[in-house]
């Protein structure tokens, strides 16, 4: 099995085997772009290295010999050459994109004697030992652990020492002097010596780079972004090129459009004298790529060019990494860039409006999940008016949000996790390591770095709120603060953060509700026109069908009726009907509730303008709406005229030993049928009087909880009697109909003979799934992190349609339910309706429309179409 290729060897297309950065480097080889000569090591030899014990194979080690030979030859340059020798780069590189995840390190081949040699030939000692207090650093940091913090600790120090502001004013003596100290840290912090043989050093770094594919920060980051566990990582060997080898060099990213906004316009940033490191970790300030057409016109206008053939070429925005060798272009990487929701749909859009990429390409390349992130609050006017702007920084990821101050990814997150906290994470810079910590939090602020630095390319990626740069914090991790003059901000303070204007504010702030724009519109409309399956939301108020009108619902697939009874003055009203010993006492109460429902109803149907509407029957155990406590239970016994004692007996009476599996839903129809009654009363009220206004109205009434043909054809009849009795009574007509609520395992089993007394079918996914596991969705905090940490359950089946279980069961009463009528409507209306995971199975199975909140409209939509494209 061959492990290696040479970049003139691969193209873009091969990058489940080479990896996204090794596939990219081999087209641009292949576009005869200035790339520097190397080789990757695929992905299969991860595979192989993972199989083996994770020790590299002999085979292998064979294989890197031949490829280093053959390197050799091709740039004159080799291990040690007194004259010329050969330093490389060994990166990662997965096929699905985990910016800084995985490790790098840079400069190997330099030791005691060739960097001697290469300030020869450089003729910059300075540069020399630069490069290789770099490769120390980064080698200890890598491969034998050595925290960062210890060797940054010595740099900072010296520059203390001798008063200097950054590292350009780091002398040759002064970088000699590091370089003998980063040795000692080797010996002091992990008792090993730096390999002087280059060859060791090569094959140390492919081995940690392949063992750094199941390091924690990966680990999560493939958990957050549903990246698979079993693509493993290729390692791209590279012949190095050096920014830092004066001011006639430098290094830098950029962007081929704003990652922020969409803006077409490149977008970057860049340093002189430095290594890519400088500029991702954000320990240097960068330039504007802009300032580069000033100091090096040449430069900037062939790396403008090469910009627009590569986003041309690869038709979608591209993030550009690059390095400037005493006047030469190199470019090291090309991907498909992070950015922001918003800028993801505008490019999208954009893309389209160029003919670059067709409708079906905008909506695939859209992550149905960040889409909710556009969806968030901003700052309200008012609230910003009354406030201090306590710092600026770069605007790196748009939002607002608020939490509480915390300086490490780690205390971050056990403040989220254990005290449920809102948090902010506040640091002067972020590396890898700090992954867990951002996925957490609400905003990520920086006292350091640029719009290209890892906590701004994970804030845009995640769809996080984050501000970089903010030079006026000063960042105390021993004190646990942050100070801006006098201002200090201590651990578990709250700040807010703007991250489209970059300002920070003491305290939580206002916010107030995001609207849908233009290009986010379009690609809804699309969208819509792409998917076969509806999107409907669920909406118990009035406020709640406009907010989702707003976002295009196509109607509401769910009403749940007893949210409109917890109002205080219509509890009371739902108390005495529970209560009441007869029908004859329930029938005032009956009377007052119906009076309000019909008004609810009115007001929604009003809304809706004909788009379908359905309502659920009343479905809570009624011991919901009952008192608890000797408080509640008194002044509700003085509500209705009774004895506290007198309550507690009649409520006592009414205590069920499991009541979700009991007194509820229809089974309310059979005993109790004038509540149903009454619903139906109101549902059909409503909607004759708006008919009669000029609407077209036709209700469609849900009878939950049912477990077989007869019992739904019994609450049926109890409907459609009611039903037809209004008609004759207004001397109107009436289009409705009748369906059911499946969420009974019997009922999925039973199917096609509960479709020929149903006139639609609409998974409750949450009973459903209740019932199929024999969990409480209430109690399952207690055991499920776990079972999903170890592996037990792929996710939490409340959140993600178990596919194998209860979908088994939803494919059941699908097929059956056909069977009987090849036309019946069949919804999903349960918590996973709105879940991009789920809309995927749905659409094999053959559901018609999902129904949810009505914020998670947007999400809903976009991952309908993905799923039609993908079954296309």
């Amino acid at each position: 099995m061959r492990q290696i290729y040479f970049f003139s060897e691969g193209n873009k297309d091969m990058r489940d085997l080479l990896g996204g950065k090794g596939a990219n480097l081999a087209e641009m080889t292949r576009l005869n772009l200035p790339v520097p000569h190397g080789f990757t090591i695929t992905t299969e030899a991860c595979h192989s290295y993972q199989q083996n014990s994770h020790q590299l194979s002999e085979a292998l080690k064979l294989e890197i010999d031949h490829a280093l030979d053959r390197l050799s030859a091709s740039t004159g340059k080799k291990f040690e050459d007194e004259s010329n020798p050969l330093l490389i780069s060994v990166r990662s590189g997965a096929a699905i994109s985990m910016p800084g995840m995985m490790d790098t390190i840079l400069n190997i081949g330099l030791n005691d004697r060739s960097v001697i040699a290469l300030a020869k030939v450089t003729d910059n000692e300075r540069f020399a030992y630069d490069s290789y207090r770099r490769l120390l650093a980064m080698f200890g940091n890598v491969v034998y652990g050595i925290n960062e913090d210890t060797f940054d600790n010595v740099l900072t120090e010296t520059k203390k020492a001798h008063n200097y502001q950054s590292d350009l004013e780091l002398t040759t003596a002064d970088l000699k002097n590091i370089v003998t100290r980063f040795k000692e840290i080797y010996q002091n912090e992990a008792n090993k010596v730096f390999p002087q043989d280059p060859k060791e050093q090569l094959l140390s770094a492919v081995d940690s780079v392949f063992s750094s594919w199941d390091n924690n920060r990966a680990r999560v980051y493939r958990r957050q972004n549903d990246i698979p566990e079993t693509l493993g990582t290729a390692v791209n060997v590279q012949t190095m090129v050096f920014g830092n080898a004066g001011e006639d060099s430098g290094t830098g990213v950029a962007f081929t459009r704003n990652p922020a906004t969409g803006e077409k316009k490149l977008f970057g940033e860049y340093l002189l004298n430095a290594q890519g490191e400088d500029v991702v970790s954000g320990v240097r300030t960068p330039e504007s790529i802009e300032t580069l057409r000033a100091s090096m016109p040449e430069i900037y206008d062939q790396f403008a060019k090469i910009a627009e053939k590569l986003e041309t070429h690869y038709r979608d925005m591209q993030d550009l990494e690059f390095t400037i060798e005493h006047g030469k272009l190199y470019l090291l990487q090309a991907r498909a860039g992070k950015r922001t929701p918003a800028a993801a749909v505008k490019v999208a859009v954009d893309l389209v409006n160029e003919n670059l990429i067709n409708k079906e390409t905008a909506i695939k390349r859209i992550k149905p999940e960040s889409i909710s992130a556009m969806l968030h609050s901003e700052f309200a006017h008012k609230a910003l008016e009354r406030q201090h702007i306590l710092a600026t920084g770069l605007p790196a990821s748009p939002g607002a949000a608020s939490g509480q101050v915390y300086f490490t990814a780690e205390t971050a997150k056990n403040a989220h996790d254990e005290q449920h906290q809102k948090v902010v994470l506040l640091r002067q810079d972020t590396s890898p390591e700090d992954i867990e910590g951002m996925v957490v939090s609400e905003a990520i602020v920086t006292s350091r770095g640029g719009m290209t630095s890892h906590a701004a390319v994970v804030a845009r990626g995640m769809g996080s709120t984050g501000v970089v740069g903010a030079h006026a914090l000063q960042v105390s991790y021993a004190n646990k603060t942050a100070t801006v003059d006098d201002t200090v901000i201590h651990e578990g303070d709250w700040i807010s953060v703007d991250g489209t204007s970059g300002h920070l504010y003491l305290g939580q702030l206002d916010t107030t509700e995001a609207n849908i724009n233009d290009d986010l519109s379009t690609l809804l409309e699309w969208a819509k026109e792409i998917s076969r399956m509806g999107v409907y939301t669920n909406a118990d108020t009035p406020a709640d069908f406009q907010r989702a009108l707003d976002f295009d619902a196509d109607g509401i697939g769910l009403t749940r009726t007893e949210h409109m009874f917890f109002k205080p003055e219509r509890l009371l009203q739902m108390r005495r009907l529970i209560l009441a010993k007869d029908a004859d006492g329930r029938k005032d109460p009956l009377a007052k509730i119906l009076a309000l429902q019909q008004q609810d109803f009115y007001e929604i149907y009003k809304l809706s303008a004909g788009k379908s509407v359905t309502v659920r029957l009343l479905d809570p155990p009624l011991h919901e709406f009952l008192p608890h406590d000797d408080k509640e239970i008194k002044l509700v016994a003085e509500e209705i005229n009774t004895t506290v004692d007198a309550l507690k007996a009649r409520i006592d009476s009414l205590k069920e030993l499991n009541p979700m599996l009991g007194h509820r839903g229809d089974r309310l129809a059979v005993t109790y049928p004038d509540i149903y009654q009454m619903q139906v009363t109101a549902i059909t009220n409503a909607a004759i009087k708006l008919n009669q206004e000029g609407y077209d109205i036709k209700p469609h009434i849900m009878i939950p909880l049912t477990n077989s043909k007869t019992e739904m054809k019994w609450v049926r009849d109890v409907v459609e009697q009611t039903i037809r009795k209004i008609l004759i009574d207004n001397d109107a007509t009436l289009e409705y109909k009748i369906g059911t609520m499946m969420e009974m395992p019997r009922a999925c089993v039973t199917a096609d003979k509960i479709a020929e007394v149903s006139d639609f079918f609409s998974f409750g996914t949450n009973d459903l799934t209740q019932l199929t596991f024999g969990y409480s969705r209430d109690d399952v905090g207690s055991f499920m992190p776990e079972y999903i940490a170890q592996g037990i359950l792929p996710n939490d089946p409340f959140q993600t349609v178990d596919t194998e279980g209860v979908g088994e069961l939803m494919r059941m009463a699908v097929d059956r339910g056909r069977q009987t009528n090849s036309k019946l409507p069949i919804g999903v209306c349960g918590e996973v309706g709105g879940d991009p995971k789920s809309i995927r199975f749905f659409e094999k199975i053959g559901i018609s429309y999902v129904s949810c909140s009505p914020f998670r409209i947007p999400v809903a939509r976009i991952a309908a179409a993905q799923a039609t494209l993908a079954n296309n």
